[in-house]
């Protein structure tokens, strides 16, 4: 598979090429963007725009670790702006790109850890 979203060489490098740390990292990041993506839309309809700030805060570390770099500088974007409650009218488009890239890449995840374990 050509990984569009994630990247397989920096989760090699942080990993250590370890295929069982790996598939652990993969099963964490799928719970956390759920959750991130939940409470982001919860956080954008109820315009508490400061705390969608620090959500895509934490939810920057994350796709970060994976390699996703595009997907971590519209987060820093998104975390800015709401903080200081700046184009609101852009929140809705990053927080569903969020959610479309990390459920994206938790397939493209998925396809690197059952190669890797299968290599092993």
């Amino acid at each position: 598979m050509n990984y569009k979203l994630i990247n397989s060489d920096y989760l090699d490098s942080v990993s250590g090429g370890d295929p069982q740390f790996i598939a652990e990292i993969v099963a964490m990041f799928s719970v956390q963007v759920n959750e991130f993506f939940e409470e982001m839309k919860r956080l954008h309809s109820g315009k508490d725009f400061r705390a969608l700030g620090m959500m895509a805060h934490k939810a920057k570390s994350s796709v970060a670790i994976m390699g996703m770099s595009e997907l971590a500088t519209i987060l820093k974007t998104l975390e800015l702006s709401a903080k200081e409650g700046k184009d609101t009218e852009l929140y809705e488009s990053y927080i569903n790109k969020f959610g479309e890239d990390t459920k994206n890449a938790v397939t493209e995840l998925n396809d690197l850890v059952k190669n890797r374990i299968k290599r092993s």
